[in-house]
């Protein structure tokens, strides 16, 4: 006979195993009807609506001298990064110094300052595994440097020193033209890259500052002293906009900025900004560039685009949408179905304070390419002529609206976005007002601005090529038409 102990363990074990044995039926009767239950198709799923954006809290204020401070914490990681705008850019070095920015905004960084020498920099910041870099680019001079926050001060102070009191070393200068000019040597060895140089050059024209190219001749008439003078120009507290993302303490950082960069002066150089005027230089003409070692062409068509601030902007970029990525116009049509090219795209593009450029690009076989250009005109001209339709519209909103969350996954973008508004004087919320404008574009409105906006007779056609297995050739595009070729030859300096 069992114990009364032993009768309460055989008890629970056969309650232990009953329930276990109805978990495993219960499971397995769930993925018996998981299995059975058909997917449903992708039109058929719901989501939930998209939570509401905001910016994270950020201090904005602006120190005597005229430098504008933006801040944001992040404690996350014990990191701090931070970057600096300048009002400056390549648009502004003189037609015969193409080249200057470039070198100024490098030898900055790389000549040294008044206090360490270019290696005594380097070895200070790789002993913090830290950094401090600058560069000028075509609208803008740029500095940033990132660190661990236990060597904020250290760090921050070294940045503060390049961009104060750089002294361009005549060495570091010579060494950078070097580099340059290996550039100029291998600009032709890339077809596409000749394609997207040349066409810059068709639109805006080649003595453009959004256009021209550095050669040896400009590099010859760049010299130290233009370094320096070129610097004091444009480097100063009142054309400064600084950004710093990270582990730190408001009021610590602002201390500390005021520390180093509030007693620094205005230059006597300043000048006083005049962007360019802009223009498109070639109308409705066909070019080309020969490229006998090739098996395929390079084609761009398009003409003068615009601005950000252009109240049609948005309508613009969900035309965008329609034509172009996975299951656009141009991947299904030109792409998938004809097979004329790997790689398609034909986009408005829009810069923050001069016109852009609108553009179709691709590549395709040398006897392909007469269809892939008129089946690009096609496209355009079918987008101009005819209503997109209602699912196009809800795929190019959706796909918009669904990626929106993205801009704001990093603080530092956040920062650098908001910096930049500042740069071009655009709104603080202009992201927020382009999603707003978003939700309301219609049909209409899409076929309204490719009507006004994508003017056929103004866009400019060039092929980079093998003519010789160009067939048909380009000629057959139309009666009388007139093939202008592009001489790239590399120019010595005199």
């Amino acid at each position: 006979m069992l114990s009364k102990q032993n009768k309460i363990t055989s008890s629970k074990l056969f309650l232990t195993g009953f329930l276990v044995t109805v978990m495993v039926l219960f499971i397995l009767g769930r993925i018996s009807a998981i299995a059975i239950e058909p997917p449903k198709h992708y039109t058929e799923l719901e989501f939930p609506p998209l939570p509401k954006l905001e910016l994270p809290e950020y201090t904005r204020f602006q120190l005597e001298n005229g430098i504008v401070v933006y801040l944001m914490e992040d404690h996350e990681l014990p990191l701090i990064s931070g970057g600096a705008l300048f009002r400056t850019g390549a648009r502004f070095e003189p037609e015969n110094q193409v080249g200057l920015a470039n070198l100024t905004g490098t030898v900055m960084r790389t000549g040294g300052t008044s206090q360490h020498s270019p290696e005594q920099i380097n070895q200070l910041l790789e002993q913090k595994a830290a950094t401090v870099e600058t560069g000028i680019g075509g609208t803008a001079g740029h500095a940033s440097f990132g660190c661990l926050t236990e060597d904020l001060k250290e760090v921050f102070g070294l940045f503060a020193e390049v961009i104060r009191e750089p002294i361009f070393m005549e060495e570091k200068l010579d060494l950078a033209k070097q580099q340059l000019q290996g550039g100029i040597a291998r600009r032709n060895d890339d077809p596409e890259s000749i394609t997207s140089r040349e066409f810059q050059k068709l639109i805006y024209g080649k003595e453009s500052p959004y256009a021209r190219t550095v050669e040896y001749e400009t590099l010859n008439n760049i010299s130290q002293e233009d370094l320096i003078d070129f610097y004091g120009k444009y480097f100063h507290p009142e054309n400064m906009i600084l950004g710093i993302v990270g582990d730190f303490n408001t009021q610590q950082m602002r201390s500390l900025i005021t520390e180093q960069l509030g007693d620094w002066q205005p230059s006597s150089k300043k000048v006083k900004l005049r962007l360019p005027k802009v223009t498109q230089a070639e109308v409705g003409n066909i070019f080309f560039v020969e490229q006998p070692q090739v098996n395929q062409s390079y084609i761009q068509i398009g003409h003068l685009g615009g601005k950000l601030d252009n109240p049609d902007y948005t309508a613009l970029s969900v035309m965008n949408k329609v034509m172009n990525g996975l299951g656009g116009r141009l991947f299904n049509n030109i792409r998938s179905r004809q097979g004329l090219s790997y790689s398609v795209y034909a986009y408005w593009s829009a810069n923050y304070d001069y016109p852009g450029v609108f553009v179709a690009d691709g590549q395709t076989r040398s006897d392909a390419t007469v269809p892939f250009i008129q089946s690009m005109n096609e496209e355009i001209e079918r987008i101009r002529t005819q209503p997109i339709t209602q699912e196009e519209l809800k795929q190019a909103k959706d796909s918009t609206l669904n990626s929106f969350i993205f801009n704001f996954q990093d603080p530092s973008q956040t920062v650098s976005r908001l910096m930049r508004y500042e740069y071009y004087d655009y709104p603080q919320d202009f992201i927020f007002r382009y999603r707003q404008e978003l939700e309301k574009i219609t049909v209409a409105d899409v076929q309204r601005v490719a009507q006004k906006y994508l003017q056929p007779e103004k866009m400019v056609i060039l092929v980079v090529g093998n003519e010789a297995e160009i067939q048909p050739p380009l000629s057959s595009l139309g009666d009388g038409i007139e093939i202008t070729s592009i001489d790239i030859t590399i120019p010595e300096p005199s």
